[in-house]
């Protein structure tokens, strides 16, 4: 098993949900976490709990965010005028991993991530290979014409346990994808309920 896919598994099984609504997650099996301790009741958690919790389950959604890039982008929605929990959402879809992996040209969210660094990318004809880099409304991502016929390509776009969102619109034949608008928290297709409110809570007291 790959590093990679040993911390989607055990970001899972920490959480207690499919955080991505994969197949294959532990989650499936049994809610209860591993060990012979397993099976224990957990404890109410405390507000505390649940706000770190909240933020642990977005983190890890993207990719599992190092705290200090996940730390910087709270900041920024918090500077932006309207709603933080929003603008939060809204700065981590514009991600271009992000929108690789709304796009359904890769798997999975740590795929896209190294899709992107590997230079199979590229945003209005420029290569970029920095999963960070924000996308703007309107602009064009495309998987560079050596790269068309990789499997992990060819496969995700197959995927049938997820659809493109709305505020994306992929052209698969062609393998481009346009950034229509910056979506708010109800456009997003997380598979499990996200809490914005609590991130906030969480960086209010922290």
């Amino acid at each position: 098993m790959t590093k990679r896919t040993a911390a989607k598994y055990k970001i899972d099984r920490r959480m207690g949900e499919n955080i991505w609504g994969r197949p294959k997650s532990p989650v499936n099996r049994r809610e209860y976490g591993p060990g012979q301790h397993g099976q224990r009741r957990k404890g109410k958690l405390s507000d505390f709990g649940l706000q770190l919790r909240a933020k642990q389950k977005l983190k890890g959604y993207y990719g599992d965010l190092t705290e200090k890039q996940f730390k910087r982008i709270f900041s920024e929605a918090a500077r932006v005028k309207g709603d933080t929990g929003e603008n939060l959402i809204g700065l981590l879809e514009r991600r271009l991993d992000a929108v690789v992996y709304r796009a359904k040209f890769v798997p999975t969210m740590f795929a896209a991530r190294q899709f992107v660094n590997h230079g199979h990318v590229k945003v209005n004809g420029q290569r970029v290979n920095i999963p960070s880099y924000r996308v703007k409304e309107g602009d064009v991502i495309e998987v560079r014409d050596k790269s068309k016929q990789l499997t992990v390509l060819l496969e995700a776009v197959q995927l049938a346990e997820r659809d493109v969102p709305d505020y994306i619109d992929a052209d698969h034949s062609k393998m481009t994808a346009t950034f229509v608008r910056t979506p708010g928290l109800s456009d997003v297709p997380y598979p499990v309920m996200m809490e914005p409110n609590l991130v906030i809570e969480y960086y209010a007291q922290n």
